[in-house]
């Protein structure tokens, strides 16, 4: 079957590959001259199957108003007439129950989970190398009040057999020595040694590269601009360079899925979400990070990458915007510096931002449509990396009309209709 997937971030890649890998014929469209150059590009390096919690959670809204005081807040609202901004703010505040939180983190872990099982299998399988490391992710306490706080998602890991450990500050320092001289400013902290990291544009180029050589074709600077249906079915794509037909369709376009799915009578209430990060030489490697390090005031990951460290978080609601806020960097650099202090060399960092494509409930859009050769893949938020590969091997599996090995009936856009 010949399929076209729109998109060539981390998503649109792995499911071009597990496509192929079907022995599918399939073509990537993308407006970039590469793969991987939008929000893909420098996200916060961490692969978080048990850290997989969605933000709409118990007590967010009261946090939310003093995040909005605070100097380093990891939530910034710049706030638009913009209705599909309120719209998503109203929807994720519905979600902010207990009941809404557990069905939605136990969605995401079990995505996030099986996808870390397709990814040992596809390094296994490929040999793929892109700064991995395998030594478990750390949430770092900084008060009492966050220990207590952490409850919840202990609740929901043991249930979902999701390996943890709780560790006394004392435990933190042994995990990750470098946190040595801060040793009184840490609380406790959760361990997940399951969690990986690795550097998401390395992988997705090297992936591309690989399923180029199983036939996949890449064509870039093409601009999607609408999807052309006839009856049930989509017959073609419209882009800046002529049409482009195919069997079936996936849409890997991120915030940008709902404008082009919308015309279509198919609604996927997903947000742009603005991360930031800063990418950072190590100078001391004494003092860096040995993996990821989550700054659970900040909702700052610190993450070793290789030679570098990588520090991303924060959400900021402000539509499409692209700029780069000063203070935005200084949160970063604060936290960082603040835990591993003397680690990198800062006049040499690189300060990016990306468009997180994220939705109310915190669970990604993947599945069929009602157009029964459109499929969705989008809508992952700050887990893109994190749930890549088993979200793509799930849809093909779908297409490909296998039952997949994840229950995928409460994943399809048709939870919103």
């Amino acid at each position: 079957m010949k399929i076209a997937v729109l998109g060539s971030g981390i998503i649109g890649v792995t499911t071009a590959y597990y496509l192929a890998k079907a022995g599918h014929e399939v073509t990537v469209l993308d407006r970039q001259p590469a793969p991987a150059l939008e929000t893909s590009f420098a996200n916060a390096g961490q692969m978080s199957p048990g850290y997989s919690s969605p933000w709409a959670a118990p007590g967010i809204p009261l946090k939310a108003i003093k995040w909005l005081f605070m100097r380093n807040a990891p939530l910034i609202l710049r706030p638009t007439f913009d209705m599909a901004m309120l719209s998503w703010l109203a929807s994720m505040l519905r979600n902010c129950t207990a009941e809404r939180y557990a069905v939605n983190k136990s969605r995401m872990v079990r995505v996030a989970e099986y996808s870390r099982d397709c990814l040992i299998a596809l390094r296994a399988d490929t040999g793929i190398s892109y700064d991995e490391r395998m030594q478990g992710t750390l949430q770092l306490f900084r008060s009492a009040r966050q220990v207590e706080d952490a409850a919840k998602d202990i609740a929901v890991l043991r249930q979902d057999g999701v390996p943890f450990e709780v560790l006394s500050p004392e435990a933190c320092v042994a995990a990750e020595p470098a946190l040595g001289p801060v040793r009184g400013k840490i609380a406790g902290g959760l361990r997940l040694p399951g969690d990986e990291t690795g550097d998401c544009f390395k992988f997705t180029n090297a992936l591309a590269a690989i399923a180029a050589g199983l036939g996949v074709t890449f064509e870039y600077g093409r601009t999607v601009t609408r999807l052309v249906r006839e009856g049930g079915r989509i017959t073609s794509v419209e882009t800046n360079a002529g049409p482009v037909k195919a069997d079936a369709y996936v849409m890997a376009l991120g915030s940008f899925s709902p404008a082009l799915l919308r015309p279509l009578g198919i609604r996927v209430p997903i947000y742009p979400v603005k991360g930031y990060s800063l990418t950072v030489p190590i100078v001391d490697a004494a003092r860096a990070p040995v993996s990821t390090v989550m700054d659970e005031t900040y909702k700052i990951a610190i993450t070793r990458l290789g030679d570098r460290i990588r520090i991303g978080g924060m959400a900021e609601i402000s539509g499409f915007s692209h700029d780069l806020p000063a203070a935005r960097r200084a949160t970063l650099e604060y936290s960082v510096q603040d835990l591993f202090g003397g680690a990198g060399d800062y006049s040499q960092a690189t300060y990016w931002t990306g468009l997180r494509p994220m939705t109310p409930d915190g669970t990604p859009v993947i599945g069929a449509t009602a157009y029964n050769n459109l499929f969705v893949n989008s809508g992952h938020g700050t887990l893109g990396w994190t749930m890549a590969c088993g979200s793509a091997k799930s849809l093909a599996d779908l297409i490909d009309g296998r039952k997949p090995d994840i229950d995928m009936s409460d994943l399809g856009p048709e939870r919103y209709a």
